[in-house]
Formats: structure tokens, sequence, C-alpha cells
């Protein structure tokens, strides 16, 4: 299941995100794999040294490891109120993830759907 972001939706996080370089640099990276976010996600995570290990759903464990920290209040309201820019800070101040790569993590949990990627581990804590 491969996720795809739209030529008008790479414009619109391109407008968002237009201080931020290493934002600007992911959503080229999308738009050159005629935005299929898997394919460029483990292209972005080998340009920032990463080893991806499948090439099949590596965004979704990706961004399942950093779930715990997506998830907490502060950056799962951020990302609900959609991507921006101080979203991305967010993500890149409370785990290891670099912009560049960060930047198809947040797209990934918010075409996805904030809750529904949050679920689960809103199950395990009641």
């Amino acid at each position: 299941m491969s996720l795809i972001v739209t030529a008008e939706e790479i414009e619109q996080f391109r407008a968002l995100l237009a201080d931020y370089p290493d934002a600007l640099a992911a959503l080229d990276e999308i738009e050159v794999c005629d935005g299929d976010l898997e394919d460029a996600a483990i292209n972005l995570g080998i340009q920032v040294g990463q080893e991806p290990d499948t090439s099949d759903r590596w965004i979704d464990g990706l961004a399942k490891r950093w779930r715990h920290i997506l998830c907490q209040a502060n950056l799962k309201d951020s990302l609900e109120a959609g991507l921006t820019g101080d979203s991305l800070l967010l993500i890149t101040e409370h785990t290891t993830l670099p912009l560049k790569l960060a930047t198809p993590v947040a797209i990934y949990v918010v075409k996805t759907g904030v809750q529904d990627f949050c679920e689960p581990l809103e199950t395990k804590i009641r």
C-alpha cells in the first residue's frame, strides 16, 4: 500500500515549507518519485545515512518507531493542524530524524490520519 502525494499536495506543502530548504529537498524527491512517498522516503533515508532494510512499508515502520513521540499531545496537535514548518521542527527536536526525513514521515502521518496513526498507542495506554 503505497501512499501517493499528488502534485497539488506537493505544491501546497512547498508553499507552507518555503523557509525550510531540507523540507523542500524532500518534496523535490517525492516529486521525482512521482509522488510515491515510500520510494522517496527510502531514497531520502539513504541520503541521510539510514540503511532501509526493506523496500516495502519502510516509511510505515520508520513512523511507527517514533509513534510514542509523534503522538505526544503537542506533536499530535501540531500534526492534526496540518503540515507546517513548526510541526517539522518539533519532530526534529524530539527525535533523531533530520528534517529531510522528518518531512515524509510527517506527510505519512498526516495522510494516514493522525488519529488513526495514534490509535494503537492510545489503546495500549488505556
